[in-house]
């Protein structure tokens, strides 16, 4: 139960859904592109990825100097939940512009 209690806690807060419809939608993501997208200072976004890792909602991995994020969906729930969201948030309006910020990018032309 404390694990889907953290879940849940981890979805009360408005950028962590920002940055979870933004790795449903795209897979994986590096802090680079999800602070451009998000138009948010590293420090801000890399605390809220550290809350979703801690809540067992993503993963990440290392290339060289960068990580990488994306969404676990190690359990059923996850999966489900994850779901829903994804279909869910991409009619905000907020994770619209995002979506729509984050693939104007061209690809890791931003992250130096």
């Amino acid at each position: 139960m404390k694990n889907t209690v953290q879940y849940f806690r981890a979805l009360a807060d408005e950028t962590r859904l920002r940055i979870l419809a933004l790795l449903l939608n795209s897979g994986e993501l590096c802090v680079c592109d999800l602070t451009a997208t998000l138009q948010l200072p590293q420090s801000t976004v890399s605390r809220h990825l550290s809350y979703l890792k801690n809540a067992g909602w993503v993963n990440d991995r290392r290339e060289g100097v960068w990580i990488f994020y994306m969404v676990s969906a190690d359990n059923d729930l996850k999966r489900q939940l994850a779901e829903v969201l994804k279909e869910r948030l991409a009619d905000i309006a907020v994770v619209e512009e995002d979506i729509r910020r984050l693939a104007s990018f061209a690809e890791g032309a931003h992250c130096a």
